[in-house]
């Protein structure tokens, strides 16, 4: 009788340690929640706008920074780190909102205006979560950061780049769809450019056409086209994926000529530089993107991630980034000489003492 008792108590022990076995396999099978429950808290999620996450302009520079944080904080892709959820419409939005909140993500950033009502609707109703838009403003939500960026000043540096380079003194701009953000890029561009030509005793005709768009490069390209036609030799876009289309006829015109008889892009948001990649006339391997302004969309979206990680989240304040926290800044590529180099930062110093007052509206709007 002892025995058999001896046999069952060992049996149920075994039993019971194999079961307890089997639940920790499953739980870890199942992402490991109990382990992972502090990671999960830090976790963050990108919605993107219907450009998508590749569009080389806010969604990827975005999706760099959703990175940068996942490396330093040791997180990687998933619902324990860092995901984005993919906008092919704005029917999607909420759609998209709603299964980042659903699989627990503690942070929820909305990329460009598109996505502002989205956002302030998704906050009102889960006012437990973090939500950020970036580049507009949602006031009054204490759970919301606005993350906005002083476009206007690294675009006039642009616009004194473009005034030093161009050789038959007219230039163009091209911008998405009419509206604050983008009248930034318009107005700081044409006033550099205005600037640096009375400084230089030039004569600059600014070529100014919006697409209403920012996702046809078939428009971009047509505008281009038409501008480069009419003389201008270097054209700065902020036109989101509708920028294509003006990288499109630049490379078609450029194919044609020598390397040194070659027409210009000014890239936007992120270094566009591999975009002016291609072959000049006789086999040369050349590169037409002068410059990029870079919008520091990733910069913005790990400081606020962050923030957040330290149990700080900014909630109901806007933030603006610029030159001086690197918000905002042009590429320093290769082909633009030294002196104008130098002409540029000489600006860029100028802007942060306020010596110069770049205007945020374009006069002719």
């Amino acid at each position: 009788m002892k025995k058999s008792f001896k046999s069952v108590l060992k049996a149920g022990l075994i039993l019971t340690t194999v079961g307890l076995l089997l639940s920790a396999c499953a739980g870890k099978k199942q992402g490991g929640a109990s382990s992972d429950s502090k990671t999960t808290k830090h976790n963050i999620a990108l919605i993107t706008d219907v450009a998508g996450v590749d569009d080389h302009s806010f969604n990827q520079s975005a999706w760099t920074g959703f990175k940068q944080y996942g490396k330093e904080h040791n997180l990687g892709r998933g619902n324990n780190g860092y995901q984005y959820f993919q906008s092919n419409g704005a029917s999607d939005f909420v759609p998209n909102i709603e299964q980042a909140v659903n699989a627990n993500f503690e942070t929820i950033f909305g990329v460009g205006y598109s996505l502002k009502d989205a956002i302030a609707q998704s906050a009102k109703k889960y006012p437990k979560k973090n939500f950020v838009i970036i580049d507009d403003w949602i006031k009054n939500q204490k759970n919301v950061v606005s993350a906005n960026f002083k476009s206007q000043d690294a675009s006039y540096l642009a616009g004194v780049v473009a005034a030093y380079t161009t050789k038959t003194n007219v230039v163009g701009f091209i911008g998405g769809i009419h509206g604050h953000i983008v009248d930034l890029f318009d107005a700081g561009f044409t006033k550099g450019v205005q600037d640096t030509a009375k400084k230089l005793h030039k004569n600059i005709k600014i070529l100014n056409q919006y697409a209403g768009s920012f996702v046809s490069s078939d428009k971009g390209r047509a505008i281009a086209q038409t501008m480069y036609a009419k003389k201008a030799d270097i054209i700065f876009h902020a036109a989101g994926k509708t920028g294509d289309g003006i990288f499109q006829a630049a490379k078609s015109i450029n194919q044609t000529k020598p390397a040194n008889k070659k027409v210009w892009v000014i890239g936007v948001d992120s270094d566009q530089s591999s975009l002016g990649e291609y072959v000049a006339k006789g086999g040369q391997k050349s590169n037409f993107t002068l410059t990029s302004v870079i919008t520091g969309v990733n910069v913005a979206v790990k400081d606020i991630a962050d923030r957040a990680y330290r149990k700080q989240f900014p909630g109901g304040k806007s933030l603006n980034y610029g030159l001086s926290n690197d918000g905002v800044a042009i590429v320093h590529n290769t082909d633009i000489p030294n002196k104008v180099w130098i002409a540029s930062q000489k600006a860029r110093t100028n802007i942060l003492k306020g010596r110069i007052k770049v205007p945020i509206h374009p006069k002719n709007k």
